[in-house]
């Protein structure tokens, strides 16, 4: 981040600095990482459709399921696609339950033929390609921490300070009016950047890989522990999916916020590592 190439135009106004962002391997392991996580959605809604049911336990109980999909025959002979989520019934006709397949055909299915890979119904490619994935997350993942812990990444732009921590609150409602100073994104990572990076990093990705193990067979009778932790290989199967699901928001929040506060600043920092901000909000660094 002490690294500046200043810019300027004809009258000052407009002078820019580049501060160094993002190292080559954050940026390395962030595109992998962008790349694995994106086919393991993909692959984990092909196996999901194998049986579109969560249940909590060991079995499965339709009678308990805690979200289901599928299709019901309407009264005229006709059929709708319906989720059920607890005790709450919905009709989700052309999104979930029931939607057009790869043929064009409407077919029983849980999620549609375009968040699913292979889009057409292939439960032991889908298995192979969330194995494969799921390997190179693990790996990926492994490469960054030790990168971080040695190089000091960890401490020096994950962790939050005390005074972040004490202004969480106006971070968060200059986030919520989508206002953002270009100085202090170039500075580094702001408090909820840090808070939600570990929360997905230490929390989220483990938890998605532990309960992801325990629905193998072979590992539970290895390590049998695994399905006392988890309660279970269904209760596994069900915090696997909202570890999925709060993986899928983290990103959908991420990219808005990369959006929100600047495109192509923001690519150009994630792929060459430098960042542009205006000279007149870091004078305080050249006095």
């Amino acid at each position: 981040m002490d690294s500046h190439q200043a810019s300027h135009d004809s009258n000052g106004q407009h002078a820019r600095t580049f501060v160094y962002r993002h190292p080559l391997t954050v940026r390395i392991t962030h595109w992998v990482n962008a790349l694995c996580l994106l086919v393991l959605l993909l692959s984990g809604l092909q196996i999901f459709n194998a049986h579109p049911a969560l249940y909590f336990g060991e079995t499965s109980d339709p009678g308990r399921a805690v979200l289901m999909m599928g299709a019901e025959q309407n009264a005229d002979g006709g059929y709708s696609g319906v989720t059920q989520i607890g005790s709450y019934t919905f009709n989700t006709t052309g999104v979930l339950g029931l939607s057009k397949g790869p043929s064009g055909q409407l077919e029983e299915r849980g999620f549609p033929s375009w968040l699913t890979l292979p889009s057409y119904r292939d439960l032991a490619t889908g298995r192979r390609w969330h194995l494969f994935f799921a390997w190179g997350l693990v790996l990926n993942g492994l490469c960054y921490l030790i990168y971080a812990i040695w190089s000091g990444h960890a401490r020096r732009d994950l962790a939050p300070t005390r005074h972040q921590l004490r202004h969480i609150g106006r971070s968060l409602r200059e986030h919520l009016l989508l206002r953002f100073s270009a100085d202090e994104q170039g500075r580094g990572y702001n408090v909820l950047q840090k808070l939600s990076y570990l929360a997905v990093i230490f929390g989220l990705l483990p938890l998605a890989v532990l309960t992801g193990l325990t629905m193998s067979p072979a590992l539970d009778a290895a390590f049998p522990f695994l399905l006392d932790i988890f309660d279970g290989r269904q209760s596994a199967r069900t915090i696997h999916f909202l570890c999925a699901l709060g993986i899928t928001a983290f990103v959908i929040v991420h990219v808005g916020m990369v959006l929100a506060s600047g495109l192509w600043n923001n690519m150009r920092a994630m792929i060459t590592g430098r960042y542009s901000v205006p000279i007149r909000e870091t004078a305080d660094d050249r006095t």
